[in-house]
């Protein structure tokens, strides 16, 4: 590999000797003090010296001129939530007149950065808003498919499940269980026959 090359390391592999190349970003140097190996994966890389280090200046030992090994990350950017996308978000907290949750997937794309999102008492249904119990309508842990409506107060996304197939998608009973849905309003736990109940989003 000379310099300018690139090709893609991998966490841990080994790029090198420290004879040979001088540990760059994205690298480190192995106990033994030798090897140099990748701590992230992306770009393997070799840079030469620059005119005034004393590597450069090494010309009575050519051997001593050693490039610098360095692997530079992906930049890619996660999925951002916007207004009008169907996100799946897991519920951290459930208050009496809204619920939080950590945004995980904004479509069929999961999120790099975190992202909380809060549907509020009137955004839980479409139907009889004044009657809706958030403690009935969402638990901790529970999964949830929503609909993000704006970016709220900080830095927090307003969901909304009102329409019919968005709500709870998966729930754990108190005794541990995946939760199966029985109606728009309940789920049950299959191990104790037990009915809990939640905004239940219908499958279509």
């Amino acid at each position: 590999m000379s310099a300018g090359e690139e090709n893609i390391a991998t966490p841990g592999e080994i790029l090198g000797d420290s004879s040979q190349f001088i540990a760059g970003k994205g690298t480190y140097l192995a106990p033994n003090g030798r090897n140099i190996h990748a701590s992230l994966t992306g770009q393997r890389r070799l840079v030469p010296p620059p005119p005034d280090s004393a590597e450069k200046h090494s010309l009575w030992n050519p051997s001593l001129q050693r490039l610098t090994v360095e692997v530079v990350g992906h930049k890619t950017r996660g999925a951002v939530p916007e207004p009008g996308v169907v996100v799946i978000a897991r519920v951290t907290r459930v208050m009496a007149r809204m619920a939080s949750a950590d945004i995980m997937c904004v479509e069929s794309k999961a999120v790099k950065e975190k992202f909380t999102g809060i549907i509020r008492q009137q955004d839980v249904r479409a139907t009889e808003i004044d009657k809706v119990d958030m403690y009935q309508s969402f638990r901790p842990g529970d999964i949830v498919k929503a609909e993000v409506l704006s970016l709220g107060d900080a830095r927090a996304y307003y969901l909304s499940t009102a329409k019919n197939e968005l709500g709870v998608v998966s729930a754990q009973s108190i005794a541990g269980a995946t939760m199966v849905p029985i109606s728009w309003t309940d789920m049950q736990c299959p191990s104790t026959g037990q009915v809990e109940k939640r905004k239940v989003a219908k499958v279509l």
